[in-house]
């Protein structure tokens, strides 16, 4: 190698590190001092993280909003000795662990077409026979009304066949099932009829094998739209 390139090579290097010291100096220069450390230079490089908004809560806990001139509800059934049954109609807890629930069917009447919230009660199935009181209280449910219904701890003990009947003429298909501690939820119309594509029902049985709670069944839900406009 000649003297000529080794001079030239000598010299391509401290050019290099020359301008390496010179951007260092500019953005030391540029940078307040107090705040400058490996974190700090870090965050300069870092690109910038996109997130997405935190999604809109819906009325009754939905994940979607029911679309425009619909009514939105949400039935829970009770769980154990602890969770009390929740019904929800246009975002009014109309009955959870702070308002009105109880052991046994659990009851909230809505005027259907004000949307308003009319009465709530429940009816006790265990220590004491309400199966009449029951009924009384369904009967003089007025016409165009909304009967949302769920069950926490027994709901069948003393409930007699009469009431069931009842219940049953409002449509539930599983009045006539429901056993000891039996999880169940139902939304009915009076005096017209519900969309067939919308969640009226469920029910759930105790099963030692499978229950959730020592004793009790899982809870059960139903939610769902319900036009405004069927009367």
């Amino acid at each position: 190698m000649t003297l000529r390139h080794s001079l030239l090579r000598l010299f391509a290097l401290l050019l290099t590190s020359f301008a390496a010291w010179y951007l260092g100096y500019l953005i030391a220069d540029h940078v307040d001092q107090n705040t400058l450390s490996i974190a700090a230079l870090e965050e300069m490089v870092k690109k910038p993280v996109l997130r997405a908004p935190a999604p809109k809560r819906q009325k009754c806990d939905h994940w979607s909003p029911c679309p425009p001139g619909n009514f939105a509800y949400r039935i829970l059934s009770g769980g154990g000795k602890q969770r009390k049954a929740k019904i929800c109609f246009e975002d009014e807890q109309l009955i959870n662990d702070k308002n009105e629930a109880g052991s046994g069917i659990n009851i909230a009447i809505v005027n259907y077409k004000t949307g308003q919230h009319m009465s709530t009660d429940f009816f006790g199935m265990w220590a004491a026979d309400h199966s009449g009181e029951m009924a009384e209280y369904i009967k003089k449910a007025p016409e165009g009304t909304l009967l949302l219904m769920a069950t926490q701890d027994d709901a069948s003990t003393r409930l007699k066949d009469y009431t069931k009947k009842l219940v049953e003429k409002l449509g539930s298909k599983e009045i006539m099932n429901i056993k000891f501690r039996s999880s169940w939820v139902f939304i009915a119309a009076k005096g017209f009829k519900l969309p067939d594509n919308i969640q009226k029902e469920k029910i759930n049985h105790s099963d030692e094998t499978k229950d959730r709670y020592k004793g009790w069944p899982a809870e059960i839900q139903i939610e769902g739209c319900i036009p405004r406009n069927l009367i």
